[in-house]
């Protein structure tokens, strides 16, 4: 049987971070324990000290399907490429000019929402957009 996988972020603001992922991939912030109605209600029941409330964060699929994304405030900066980094299908894998669109309109609005375009990789194998998030982590639009 697979196990399940969770995609953890280090991150300087962990609750930005994980709305914008939420955009990118059409999730959700993930729902506080049951009896909770916000995330500070059972912070505070925890008595986990008020500074470090907005220290984590995390997102799910709706569906189910696709993985946790969790997110975690880190003193240090973002300092080298990533080694692994998430692939947002966009085109839904329709290839030509509409894929294309598809793929330029996603790219568009995670531009808005702090995103930048690093470069267009267009490969015999593929065609994609290389993007930053708000804090500098590299994914790629396709």
């Amino acid at each position: 049987m697979a196990l399940s996988v969770q995609v953890t972020f280090d991150a300087a603001d962990p609750r930005s971070l994980a709305e914008f992922w939420a955009l990118a991939l059409g999730y959700e912030e993930q729902s506080p324990p049951e009896g909770f109605a916000s995330w500070d209600a059972f912070c505070e029941h925890i008595g986990l000290p008020r500074e470090l409330w907005d220290s984590r964060s995390a997102v799910i699929d709706p569906s189910g399907q696709g993985p946790r994304l969790f997110f975690q405030r880190v003193p240090e900066p973002k300092s080298a490429k990533n080694r692994v980094h998430l692939d947002v299908n966009a085109s839904r894998h329709t290839g030509g000019e509409h894929g294309w669109r598809l793929v330029l309109e996603k790219a568009d609005a995670l531009v808005a929402a702090g995103a930048t375009v690093v470069r267009e990789v267009d490969e015999p194998l593929g065609r994609c957009l290389v993007m930053r998030d708000p804090e500098g982590n590299e994914f790629c639009v396709q």
